[in-house]
């Protein structure tokens, strides 16, 4: 088996879209790591609204100011992934009580699947505890000001994608 260099951090989500909270917790883990990999993955439970390779853009274009960040799409477990990318640091983000009990059982199982991987977890800033991607796409679905959540090229883009969707749907929603 290969080394695994516990100087990356790996964390992996579904960033659709990316928020404050992911990017501060992806900056506060720039100061911790060597480098911070961000991994855009899939959740079958979800429907998205970006595609893997827009959310990898948008991730891209926001995390430009950290040099020791780099955004790959991947397939399949989070475990594998990192392994993949030679990690041994799964960086994960706590908002809530309801959180941290999924975050645990998850941290759980990826340690059962390879146990040379650690989960270090990071408390969102009080500011982020609230603010998730599902309850952003859906302020933007009703036109709620995102500003406070979102990094002005998100926005524009969420935004872009809301009305996209509500047209297809023949909703008459304008703005």
């Amino acid at each position: 088996m290969p080394n695994l260099n516990q100087r990356i951090a790996v964390c992996t989500g579904t960033f659709d879209p990316v928020h404050l909270g992911h990017l501060d917790i992806i900056s506060r883990g720039c100061t911790l790591f060597d480098a911070v990999v961000v991994g855009v993955g899939p959740n079958p439970e979800k429907q998205h609204f970006f595609t893997a390779a827009e959310r990898v853009a948008l991730l891209e274009e926001v995390v430009r100011p950290y040099p020791n960040v780099s955004v790959q799409s991947f397939e399949g477990l989070a475990v594998q992934f990192v392994r993949s990318v030679g990690a041994r640091i799964m960086l994960r983000g706590l908002r809530t009580l309801s959180d941290m009990e999924y975050e645990f059982s998850m941290s759980l199982m990826n340690l059962t699947l390879d146990p040379r991987l650690e989960t270090i977890f990071l408390m969102a800033k009080e500011e982020y505890s609230h603010v998730s991607s599902t309850l952003l796409r859906q302020v933007a679905e009703f036109g709620g000001d995102l500003s406070k959540f979102l990094p002005p090229s998100v926005q524009a883009a969420l935004v872009r994608r809301a009305h996209e969707r509500r047209d297809q749907r023949g909703s008459g929603f304008r703005s």
